[in-house]
């Protein structure tokens, strides 16, 4: 292999998915090279040298060769180990719906070191803490990151300071009662939101399961499907009624 076209990187697997008789194409967010398509050769072989390391939700540090479509991974070597993740049912599938996010939301090779290191922050809580409010806060993080941070201490059509009593994902943000519009939303899961975009995500992450969480967590739904405009399969994962 040509070494001006190797590089080495770390990455998150986002996505896999069966090539031929024992290869895999792997869906990569990477720190400085932004989504990533790539051959594992033989990593479906029994004693494949790529082990688990290249299994969904692995963070790994690989070294791989630039194709003309797809890339090909020579080494991989973990960063941490994937067991916490397939530890519950609950961890798995939160740490699924944050990877699908991350999916729809970049591109690839555009370099987005931000969007890694949200996905792997996130990942590293799923692993210690899952909670009812982990997803949500990353979709929340993640459309903030990307230029969609919604407005919540004013109406975001006249601009009065409250009361809020109303949610439009359309509108962008939060109404008053002359203005409102979208869906109501209650106090509490306006302080919910707010403690996440404002500097308090490790007290929201605390919180305990309730209408609440659940009204964030609909919300993010909603905010990040009107935005990538398709449905999010992982979504009812969390959003339990």
């Amino acid at each position: 292999m040509s070494g001006d076209r190797l590089y080495r990187d770390s990455a998150v697997v986002m996505r896999n998915y069966k090539l031929g008789e024992a290869d895999r194409i792997v869906v990569l967010l990477t720190a400085r090279h932004g989504k990533v398509r790539a051959v594992a050769k033989g990593v479906r072989k029994s004693g494949s040298k790529f082990g688990s390391r290249l299994e969904l939700m692995s963070h790994a540090r690989l070294l791989l060769y630039r194709g003309r479509d797809l890339d090909i991974v020579s080494q991989a070597e973990s960063i941490e180990p994937l067991a916490p993740m397939l530890s519950s049912l609950e961890r798995a599938s939160q740490g699924i719906a944050v990877l699908e996010a991350a999916d729809l939301m970049s591109t690839e090779r555009d370099v987005n070191r931000g969007l890694y290191d949200l996905v792997v922050r996130a990942l590293r809580t799923i692993a210690v803490r899952p909670g009812p409010v982990v997803v949500p806060a990353f979709y929340w993080k993640l459309l903030a990151a990307e230029g969609f941070r919604p407005v919540i201490d004013r109406c975001v059509r006249c601009g009065e300071a409250g009361p809020l009593v109303a949610f439009d994902v359309g509108e962008g943000g939060t109404l008053c009662r002359n203005c409102r519009s979208g869906v109501p939303i209650s106090e509490a899961a306006l302080a919910l939101l707010g403690d996440v975009l404002g500097g308090r995500l490790l007290d929201a992450l605390d919180a305990p399961e309730t209408p609440a969480t659940h009204e964030l967590a609909t919300l993010a739904t909603s905010s990040l499907e009107h935005h990538v405009e398709r449905r999010l399969k992982a979504a009812a994962v969390f959003e339990r009624a």
